[in-house]
């Protein structure tokens, strides 16, 4: 028998065409890429074709990329307030010279680097932040134009972050620096009390969400008091840490005032709490709510004490440098950096947590969102009671796309809201970098390893404002008799709940 010519055709090697697909797929991915990049289409940080890469909703993935830029403006100041990545850019770049004759400060060319450079750096992202809340103020529509500003043309945006760096480098040194850091004081202030607001209504909403289920089934009586007595053991372990880290038999009296101090605050706020005069108010106080407040405390203790410079005495005939929390197998406390960035790096992740958490709360509460948070009322308990918008149904994107729509009826945070607060936060760290009120001559290194004592009373303060803050939550409903009264149900948080009704949306690129 003769053969066809079909038989004679040799079989494609295995896996062949499925290397033509996903040639063609990652094709599609660079166009998909490009006009995510200089067009107004929505995307996440990874490839939306890459089958390994996870689905990301469009809201979570445009504030992912702003706090990359975020990241980035904070990595170019460490770097340009480093004395050695100065020292090594003087060295090593050709062009230094040259630059600095253009520039306003003449050939010693400090506005490139230290605590000036830093200034103007948190200037032009500052700049960046502010611009875009004003510009996106009132939106309602993902739809809208300044929506698709907001959600897309990241690479543009990116030209122009670098550009209004860039541009903040040839303003006159005359008065810019004293002035621009009175503006970083009032908005690192701010952004403080922003934060303070955040932990105290986190606590206040666990204690009323979990207490709302308490009074229904006895279970959760059993969950509010594992997670109380959780909450009063890590502050109790926090409070041992820093007494054997942070206190010298030679000196370190401060730290050890500050310690009895704030430990006698934590004792006040656990009695004030179960007091009978604050319970039988519908304050919704408890003790769940002073334990997370005490550990709150505590970490801005630790906090103070990583920024404080340190103390020479003379104990037992040896000159000792203490107050550190690094000891030697002699028992000598040393200098060292590692609890420093580890406390910087705590301190970002919750500048980044409170930007975001406030978009939220802005969008569901509206401009007063700081004082109307405190009213939230719940239906049913949730151990995801922080989820304020908690979805109901998992959202059914087409399967070729990581890039969830969950903004075609509703946008899920305030654009304004959220810019601004990062507009806040560029101006906390900008100050907190520079040490605050002793900026002039700040480098990274002296900062990690010396401190300063402006950053110490700052983070002092903070947490004491953050007792009073709290102490005014327990008491305001005895100076005030009608704040304790219900809400309508109509007012209730639920509300906003039933007025977002989920869409599936289909992707196709």
């Amino acid at each position: 028998m003769t053969r066809g010519p079909d038989q004679h055709t040799q079989a494609l090697p295995w896996g062949a065409g499925d290397l033509e697909a996903r040639a063609g797929m990652m094709s599609v991915c660079c166009v998909a890429q490009i006009y995510c990049c200089c067009g107004p289409a929505s995307c996440g940080p990874c490839c939306p074709c890459c089958p390994c890469c996870p689905r990301i909703k469009v809201s979570t993935g445009t504030r992912l990329l702003y706090v990359l830029f975020h990241i980035l403006a904070c990595a170019v100041c460490c770097l340009v307030l480093s004395r050695t990545v100065v020292e090594a850019i003087k060295e090593n770049v050709p062009f230094y010279t040259a630059l600095c004759e253009h520039l306003p400060g003449g050939t010693s060319c400090n506005l490139l680097v230290g605590y000036s450079a830093v200034y103007r750096v948190c200037f032009g992202t500052a700049c960046f932040y502010l611009g875009q809340a004003a510009f996106l103020i009132n939106v309602k529509s993902s739809t809208s134009f300044r929506a698709l500003l907001h959600n897309g043309f990241w690479f543009l945006k990116l030209l122009l972050l670098v550009g209004l760096w860039a541009a903040a480098f040839f303003i006159p040194d005359q008065h810019f620096i004293r002035a621009w850091h009175l503006v970083g004081v009032c908005g690192g202030f701010v952004f403080i009390l922003v934060q303070l607001v955040l932990i105290t209504a986190f606590a206040h909403t666990w204690n009323k969400n979990w207490l709302t289920g308490a009074s229904k089934d006895k279970r959760w009586c059993l969950m509010v008091l594992l997670a109380t007595l959780g909450f009063y053991a890590v502050a109790f372990v926090a409070y041992a840490f820093l007494y054997n880290f942070y206190t010298h038999p030679g000196g370190c009296a401060l730290n050890k005032g500050l310690l009895a101090l704030n430990g006698s605050l934590c004792l006040l706020m656990s009695f004030v709490s179960v007091t009978p005069c604050v319970r039988l108010r519908p304050s919704s106080s408890g003790p769940l709510q002073a334990s997370i407040i005490c550990c709150y405390l505590m970490y801005l203790t630790f906090s103070a004490f990583s920024s404080r410079p340190p103390e020479k005495v003379q104990y037992q005939g040896q000159n000792l440098t203490i107050c550190f929390p690094s000891i030697g197998k002699d028992g000598m406390q040393r200098k060292d950096t590692t609890v420093a960035v580890l406390g910087a790096v705590v301190m970002y992740a919750c500048v980044l947590f409170a930007c975001n958490e406030a978009s939220l709360l802005a969008e569901m509460f509206g401009p007063l969102w700081m004082i109307k948070v405190y009213s939230m009322e719940f239906q049913k308990p949730s151990c995801c009671f922080c989820c304020l918008d908690k979805m109901e149904a998992e959202l059914a994107d087409s399967p070729g796309s990581s890039v969830g729509h969950d903004e075609s009826d509703h946008i899920v945070y305030s654009y304004s809201a959220f810019h601004f607060v990062f507009f806040l936060a560029s101006l906390y760290v900008m100050m907190t970098l520079t040490n605050w009120f002793s900026y002039e001559g700040a480098e990274l290194e002296a900062t990690l390893t010396l401190g300063s004592w402006s950053t110490f009373w700052v983070k002092v303060v903070s947490g004491w404002a953050c007792v009073l803050l709290y102490l005014w939550l327990l008491l305001a409903p005895l100076c005030l008799p009608d704040s304790h009264l219900p809400r309508h149900p109509a007012q209730r948080i639920i509300r906003r709940r039933r007025r977002r009704a989920l869409h599936r949306v289909s992707v196709a690129v």
